[in-house]
C-alpha cells in the first residue's frame, strides 16, 4: 500500500515536471480543505458517504485528493498512464453538488462520487472523446453518451477520461492492451512490466490505484473481465442492452457494451443500477424493459451461494494456464463448502477453441465500418475525419505518431467490408449467436439446470511487449460476448503477486444472479489487496 508520505513526495516531484499539454486538469489547491487528510485507500462508494455524511468529506475536496494521486502515481512516481484527461470542470461540478447536499440532501448512493470515463464514451464538455486515436482529437460530439448523463443525473462527478487500447484494440495485428497513440503505453500496477489487458486498461488500472472511485469501461470480447482479473478488481460486462451504447465509439452493435469498475462487487453494482432504463437512442435497450434495476445493490447476499447450481466448463476454459487454473479450482473448492451444488464438468456444447473465431472476426469488421462511419458523421463541424476511410488515410500521414510500433489492419479489413445487407455478414451473425446461445450457454444451463458458469477471467498478465504484441492465452469471455450474456469478474487469488481473477457468466438478463454469487465468494474469501507498484515480478 502507497504511504501517504510517498503520494507528497511524488506530488512534489510533479509540480517540478512538465506534463504534456493534451493531459491538463485542476491541480489540488494549496490550502488543507475539511477532510484533506481523508485516506481514500479501498475506501468504498459506502466509507466515501458516510464520510461526506458525517461533515468528515465533501465532494470537492474528494476530487481535490483524486487528482493528487493522479499526478503523483499516474503520470509520476510509478507512471501508469491511465488516465487520459483530468476533468477542468470537476471542481465546479463537486463544489455545486457540495451545496445541493447541504441544501437538498444527496440524489442517491453516487452523489458527488467520482468517476472515470473510457476514453470512448463522448461527453459534450471540455473533456477530449478520441477512443485513444491523434485523428479525434478536437472531434466534439454534438451531445452527452446516455451514459455520461445518467452518471450526471445521479449525482457522479465525471473526473475525467481513462486511457484505453486505441479503438478499443480494433487497430492492428498484432497489438499492445493498454496503447495508443495519445498516452503511450498504460501498466500494470501489480508489476510495472506487465499488462493492464483489455481496451479498457485504463478504467482497470485507475480504480485498482485508488485514482478514483469507480470507472467506467466497455467491452466487446474481454474488454471489461481481463482488465478486472489483471488489475485485481471487479468488473461488471452487462447484458447487450441492458446499459445504453449511444454516444459510444463503437465497435460492433450486436456485441458492444458498458458496464462498471469497482474495487467491490457493492460498488460496482451502485455504479451499474444508475446506468440501466430504455434509451431511444439505443434500440437495443427496449429489450431491457422490465428486466433491468435501477438498484442492483439490493442482490447483495453473502449467502448467496448455498443452494446455488453452478457449472465448470473445462473445456475451452481452463487447459491454457495451469496457475490459472489452480486458483480457479481453489475457488471451486470455497464455493462448495460455501453451500454452492458443483456441476463439473458443465461443458459449454459449442465452445470452439482460440481467442476469436472467424464468424466474430466478420461480424466485428463489418458493424466498426457502419457503427464508426455513423460516429463520426453526427460530430461537430470541424473534426479532422468524417469517416473511417479519413482516420486510415490521417494515419498513413502522420504514421510516425499513430503507428510507431503497429499497423492498422483492423481498420483497413473492416474498411474493405460491405453494408450490413451482405450475404456474409448475415451468415457470421446467425452463427455467432445460434452456437453462443441456444447450442452454446443456453444448451448447457438447460440441460444441468444451472445458475451460472464459473472459469478464470484469464491467465496471469504477461509482460508488455511492443515488438511481438500480446500474449493471450485464454479469456473467459468468447461465448458470452458472442451471445450478448452477461459476466462478473471478481479478484480470486495471485501468482508470483500477480492478479487472476474469476469470471461467473450465465443467461441474458441474469445480473442480480451473478452479483449475488459473485458478491458471496468476495465476502467469504477477502482476496483483493492494493497495488505495490513493484517493477517488475517478485
Amino acid at each position: 500500500m502507497i504511504s501517504r508520505r510517498e503520494v507528497l513526495r511524488w506530488t512534489a516531484i510533479a509540480a517540478l515536471t512538465p506534463v504534456a499539454a493534451r493531459i491538463t486538469g485542476p491541480r489540488p489547491a494549496a490550502a488543507q480543505p475539511r477532510g484533506r487528510s481523508f485516506d481514500v485507500e479501498e475506501t468504498t462508494i459506502a466509507g466515501l458517504q458516510a464520510a461526506m455524511e458525517a461533515g468528515r468529506l465533501d465532494a470537492r475536496t474528494l476530487v481535490e485528493i483524486y487528482v493528487e494521486r493522479i499526478n503523483a502515481i499516474d503520470r509520476n512516481g510509478p507512471t501508469l498512464r491511465s488516465v487520459q484527461e483530468i476533468n477542468p470542470e470537476a471542481l465546479e461540478i463537486a463544489r455545486a453538488l457540495d451545496e445541493e447536499r447541504r441544501s437538498r440532501g444527496p440524489r442517491g448512493p453516487l452523489h458527488g462520487i467520482p468517476v472515470l470515463l473510457k476514453d470512448n464514451i463522448a461527453t459534450a464538455d471540455r473533456l477530449e472523446t478520441t477512443a485513444g486515436a491523434l485523428a479525434l482529437v478536437g472531434a466534439r460530439p454534438r451531445q452527452d453518451a446516455t451514459i455520461a448523463r445518467k452518471l450526471r443525473e445521479a449525482g457522479a462527478v465525471i473526473l475525467g477520461k481513462a486511457t484505453m487500447s486505441e479503438w478499443a484494440y480494433w487497430k492492428s495485428i498484432p497489438a499492445s492492451s493498454g496503447w495508443s497513440a495519445r498516452a503511450g503505453q498504460s501498466r500494470n500496477p501489480y508489476a510495472l512490466d506487465r499488462t493492464p489487458c483489455g481496451s479498457s486498461a485504463g478504467s482497470g488500472i485507475a480504480v485498482a490505484a485508488n485514482l478514483t472511485a469507480v470507472a467506467i469501461g466497455t467491452e466487446t470480447d474481454g474488454s471489461i473481465v481481463c482488465p478486472s482479473g489483471a488489475n485485481n478488481v471487479v468488473g461488471i460486462k452487462p447484458t447487450v442492452g441492458l446499459t445504453s451504447r449511444a454516444g459510444v465509439i463503437p465497435i460492433a452493435a450486436s456485441q458492444d457494451t458498458v458496464g462498471p469498475f469497482g474495487r467491490t462487487v457493492a460498488d460496482a453494482a451502485a455504479v451499474l443500477g444508475a446506468l440501466t432504463g430504455v434509451d431511444p437512442r439505443d434500440p437495443a435497450t427496449a429489450a431491457s424493459a422490465g428486466k433491468s434495476h435501477t438498484n442492483y445493490t439490493r442482490f447483495l447476499d453473502p449467502d448467496g451461494l448455498r443452494g446455488a447450481r453452478i457449472g465448470i466448463p473445462r473445456e475451452g476454459y481452463f487447459g491454457y494456464s495451469a496457475k490459472a487454473d489452480a486458483i480457479a479450482n481453489r475457488a471451486i473448492e470455497i464455493m462448495g463448502d460455501l453451500g454452492a451444488v458443483i456441476v463439473d464438468p458443465a461443458n459449454i456444447p459449442s465452445t470452439k477453441k482460440g481467442f476469436l473465431t472467424q464468424s466474430e472476426l466478420t461480424v466485428l469488421a463489418y458493424e466498426f465500418k457502419a457503427g464508426v462511419n455513423a460516429y463520426l458523421a453526427a460530430l461537430e463541424p470541424g473534426a479532422q475525419v468524417r469517416t473511417l476511410e479519413d482516420v486510415i488515410e490521417w494515419n498513413k500521414r502522420h504514421a510516425g505518431e499513430s503507428m510507431p510500433f503497429f499497423g492498422q489492419e483492423w481498420l483497413e479489413r473492416s474498411q474493405a467490408k460491405g453494408p450490413l445487407t451482405d450475404a456474409d455478414y448475415l451468415k457470421a451473425l446467425e452463427e455467432n449467436r445460434r452456437l453462443s446461445r441456444q447450442e452454446g450457454i443456453d444448451a448447457v444451463m438447460d440441460e444441468q439446470q444451472l445458475d451460472a458458469l464459473l472459469a478464470p477471467t484469464g491467465a496471469p498478465p504477461w509482460k508488455i511487449d511492443l515488438v511481438n504484441g500480446d500474449h493471450i492465452l485464454g479469456l473467459s469471455s468468447q461465448t458470452a460476448a458472442l451471445a450478448g450474456y452477461p459476466l462478473v469478474s471478481v479478484p480470486a487469488g495471485y501468482s508470483f503477486g500477480l492478479p487472476v481473477g474469476i469470471t461467473f457468466m450465465g443467461r441474458a438478463w441474469s445480473e442480480p444472479t451473478l452479483i449475488k454469487l459473485a458478491y458471496a465468494f468476495e465476502q467469504a474469501t477477502k482476496v483483493r489487496r492494493p497495488p505495490q507498484y513493484l517493477a517488475s515480478t517478485p
